[in-house]
């Protein structure tokens, strides 16, 4: 008897911690309102994708019914994700996207920003416990697509809704003060079949959840936050998280085979599969100061990195070669400070940025045998950075701010010839070109940012163009900035980059 007892302990103990397992990034999923057919969630691994089926007569008047995978969260945050449904549906205004919820209970106070079945796109609300639902008089609808970037800000008691069609920048949809809702309360993902005797099913990816980091915050002085690395397939904008850290690292690298990464950490350089593992470091002897600018030759034997020199101006960044499996550092050029970007096709030199005398910084080139530096520009009163090849060598791409704010250029490899690429609102960073010369994948800050600037931990986008010229298309919405791609970041084939995003503020840095 006593035996059998304690199996059934053991069974109840089990059913427990399999109801409270996580299902990717959430801890609990469930129907709310007891809907007529049970909903679900699972969480596909290999592509980090979330498939979610509910039921549901409606989420409206006094109370809701829909399938639920949330977690509780207090404070302010940043949901993002992609939005599907699979199948035509049976009615046109089945729902999905993200809710902000004060309880569990069918008739709780909630915030939902929701893409429908016939492509309405809106935020809506309870304000109070039983209250009946409300939204804004003018409803946007949207052309139906295969999908829907959805995002919902918390920043104190206003929740803010943005949306996006595949490509193009997250666009305001609208705001409501929720005066009522708990400090802590449930936010996930949600569906509603808005037919009692369906059930809807739908997907959501590049699921991410992120915190603002006060304006304060020096991460030079503070530290480093989190970072999660990052793989995207650039057809499809699927993204997946490899490597997540509470230590900040950045900057990935592709190895020439396609199976490693190489990223900077704490001053010194790492390889990590390309699949996500364990962290090796590559031996780069006494420069052990190395910062997020670090690059392969294309020969696939030497590893440029700059590292800081003690007593030295603008804090010593240095450029040094290293063999790519580690080795004694070859210093390049002992001028400072010097932040390595490009190789040379041949391999032969490296391309910069550098300042000179306390003056502005401009672009360099120098023969890592020789060490003999050439500038490449001389503009007056603008800030240049990020220089790189394109893989026949026929230009260098660069971010100038010649024209007023930051944007993309391209000059000849002797300098002449400046070619403005990019024109509009945003400050855009750091070209990297494809291996197959087609195209270039660059970083674009707000336009609030200082143009000469690229800080850590703010709302950019990753966009791309053909280097022939064209509109640049969003890759993706992130939280990140400094070192989430500042050197080439392409997969040998051209399919797939790889950068540092940075879930954000976490309490554990106020104490």
């Amino acid at each position: 008897m006593k035996n059998t007892c304690v199996i059934l302990f053991l069974f109840i103990l089990m059913v427990n911690l399999n109801s409270q397992s996580m299902t990717g990034v959430f801890n609990f999923s469930k129907d709310i309102g007891e809907p007529k057919l049970e909903g679900g969630s699972s969480y596909d691994t290999m592509v980090q994708k979330y498939n979610l089926k509910g039921a549901g007569y409606n989420i409206w008047f006094e109370r809701d019914e829909f399938h639920y995978l949330y977690n509780e969260l207090e404070g302010d945050f940043i949901l993002t994700a992609n939005f599907g449904f699979e199948g035509e549906g049976m009615n046109a205004h089945r729902k999905i996207g993200w809710m902000i919820r004060e309880s569990d209970d069918a008739m709780a106070a909630h915030i939902s920003a929701t893409l429908h079945g016939d492509g309405l796109t809106v935020l809506q609300w309870r304000e109070l416990r039983g209250a009946f639902m409300r939204d804004p008089q003018d409803e946007i609808f949207t052309p139906k697509s295969n999908y829907t970037i959805i995002q919902l800000e918390r920043k104190g008691n206003t929740f803010i809704m943005r949306a996006a069609h595949p490509g193009e920048p997250l666009q305001y949809i609208g705001e409501h003060k929720m005066r009522n809702m708990p400090k802590r309360c449930l936010a996930g993902l949600f569906i509603c079949s808005h037919d009692p005797e369906v059930l809807e099913h739908g997907v959501a990816w590049n699921v991410r959840i992120d915190r603002e980091v006060p304006a304060s915050y020096n991460a030079y002085e503070e530290g480093r936050l989190a970072c999660r690395l990052e793989i995207m397939d650039v057809s499809t904008g699927e993204r997946k998280v490899v490597y997540e850290d509470d230590r900040g690292f950045e900057a990935p690298n592709w190895t020439p085979d396609g199976k490693e990464l190489i990223i900077n950490m704490e001053g010194g350089i790492y390889r990590i599969p390309v699949t996500g593992g364990a962290l090796t470091k590559i031996n780069t002897g006494e420069a052990n100061r190395n910062n997020n600018d670090h690059g392969i030759s294309p020969d696939g034997k030497l590893l440029a990195i700059s590292s800081h020199r003690e007593g030295m101006s603008g804090g010593g960044s240095t450029i040094y070669v290293v063999p790519l499996e580690g080795g004694t550092p070859k210093m390049v050029t002992s001028n400072t400070p010097s932040y390595w970007h490009g190789w040379s096709p041949d391999s032969k030199s490296v391309i910069y940025v550098g300042q000179r005398g306390g003056g502005s910084y401009h672009l360099y080139r120098a023969d890592i045998e020789t060490g003999t530096e050439v500038q490449l520009t001389n503009f007056e009163n603008s800030h240049v950075d990020g220089p790189e090849y394109g893989p026949d060598g026929k230009y260098i791409y660069y971010n100038g701010t010649q024209s007023g704010t930051m944007q993309i250029w391209r000059m000849d490899p002797d300098g002449s010839n400046p070619v403005q690429l990019t024109f509009d609102e945003y400050n855009d960073w750091f070209p990297h070109i494809s291996p197959d010369g087609q195209s270039m994948v660059f970083i674009s800050f707000p336009s609030d940012i200082e143009v000469s600037g690229h800080p850590f931990y703010k709302r950019v986008m990753l966009r791309t163009m053909p280097v022939s010229g064209g509109a640049p298309k969003v890759l993706a919405y992130l939280y990140g900035g400094q070192g989430t791609i500042n050197v080439p970041s392409w997969s040998p084939d051209s399919k797939k980059i790889a950068f540092v995003s940075n879930p954000g503020w976490h309490e554990k840095k106020k104490e």
